[in-house]
């Protein structure tokens, strides 16, 4: 899940192609951004490749048969029902009146004929972000801003900051359970401060969501049934877009860990101001009850939006640690042991928010390929090999 408002370069060399909104929002489950590439190459580690619009890559030999589901505005976090037969996602897009994240769902396709027709499920108001299937197929849930205001909630001036990647993490989420209609039935989450990125166990009984209820950027537990809550994490640093493996055995996430003493005097003065500013992430794992807590990834850089494959033992992330300036973002894989990395994507703005449909053989994603030159984030799904 993730991200925040910002879509900014995520480098000091801007280069020259817009990158959309949630290359750089992806860090806490918002939206926002820009950065740019060349539009004719770009030079990887080892390789050159041509950028052209286009929905796959020849060296993408895991995605066979991509489909472009999305076009125009920012879509992302694009997250599939228990069932597999259906999407919920969040989007932005000004010129069809949603001028800031708003919830969707829409049908999967099961033809080529067939479109795919996003319908609106959150309020309008306010801004949301990380939306969920229930187990039920009758209802989801996602974080809103609603409750305290139904503008969309004001973007920090980067300005005062040294025109850093700063984020807001806005006091007003809250995590609400709503019908396929866009009723809120239910509150799920209530106290001071950010509530927001929620997930749940295979089994739909657990959620697992990061709060700032305790004064730090943690992972919590939560039965729905009851509402009982455990904390589930303690180091200083951002922990967030946590998710559950296939088995429901274990968790994986993203984190920040400030580690000297100005990096910890900076996270803490930003976080007493409901901002982060975090260009460097890493991929954790450990037990679903929080126990054996591990850092599995040391790449530097932005590692994020980490999932478990479907054997729940590989990984599946998103991350620009190829790159020093800072784009592109690809999809990359793993194993649980940080080894075996291995490239899947290649597209040179911005691939991520990867995810796997329940009977493994579809991924879903987000990307800014095949957008026209444009900054806009779209939806794909692709069969995996």
């Amino acid at each position: 899940m993730g991200y925040l408002y910002i879509h900014h370069t995520f480098t000091m060399n801007p280069i020259k192609r817009p990158v959309s909104l949630y290359a750089v929002l992806f860090f806490l489950c918002l939206t926002t951004g820009f950065s740019t590439f060349d539009k004719k190459t770009s030079e990887g580690p080892g390789h050159r490749i041509a950028l052209a619009d286009t929905v796959s890559y020849p060296e993408e030999t895991h995605l066979k048969n991509v489909r472009q589901l999305t076009f125009g505005g920012d879509n992302a976090e694009a997250y599939f029902s228990y069932d597999g037969k259906w999407l919920i996602f969040q989007k932005t897009y000004a010129k069809e009146g949603i001028p800031c994240d708003q919830m969707y769902i829409g049908k999967i396709p099961t033809s080529k004929d067939e479109a795919f027709v996003p319908q609106l499920v959150s309020t309008g108001k306010g801004r949301t972000t990380c939306g969920a299937f229930m187990k039920d197929g009758k209802h989801i849930l996602y974080a809103s801003t609603h409750l305290g205001g139904i503008e969309c909630p004001p973007v920090p001036d980067r300005s005062k900051y040294g025109n850093r990647y700063i984020w807001p993490i806005y006091e007003t989420f809250d995590i609400f359970q709503a019908d396929l209609r866009g009723r809120i039935v239910k509150q799920l989450t209530n106290t001071p401060g950010y509530d927001a990125e929620a997930t749940l166990s295979p089994d739909g009984r657990m959620m697992v969501f990061t709060s700032m209820r305790d004064g730090d950027l943690e992972l919590y537990l939560m039965d729905l049934k009851n509402g009982k809550t455990k904390r589930l994490t303690s180091m200083l640093g951002y922990d967030g877009g946590a998710w559950f493996s296939p088995d429901g055995k274990k968790l994986i996430w993203r984190a920040s860990r400030p580690t000297t003493a100005a990096e910890i005097k900076e996270y803490k003065e930003l976080l007493l101001e409901n901002l982060v500013a975090p260009t460097r992430m890493e991929v954790w794992v450990a037990n679903a009850d929080g126990s054996n807590a591990r850092q599995v990834s040391s790449l530097g850089q932005a590692n994020w939006a980490p999932a478990y494959m479907p054997d729940s033992k590989g990984i599946i992330f998103a991350s620009n640690h190829e790159y020093k300036r800072g784009f592109p973002f690809n999809l990359y894989t793993m194993n649980e042991d940080g080894g075996d990395l291995q490239k899947v994507s290649r597209d040179l703005g911005f691939d991520a928010f990867p995810m796997f449909s329940p009977d493994g053989n579809r991924l879903v994603f987000c990307s800014n390929r095949n957008n026209g030159g444009t900054r806009d984030t779209n939806i794909f799904l692709a069969d995996w090999e």
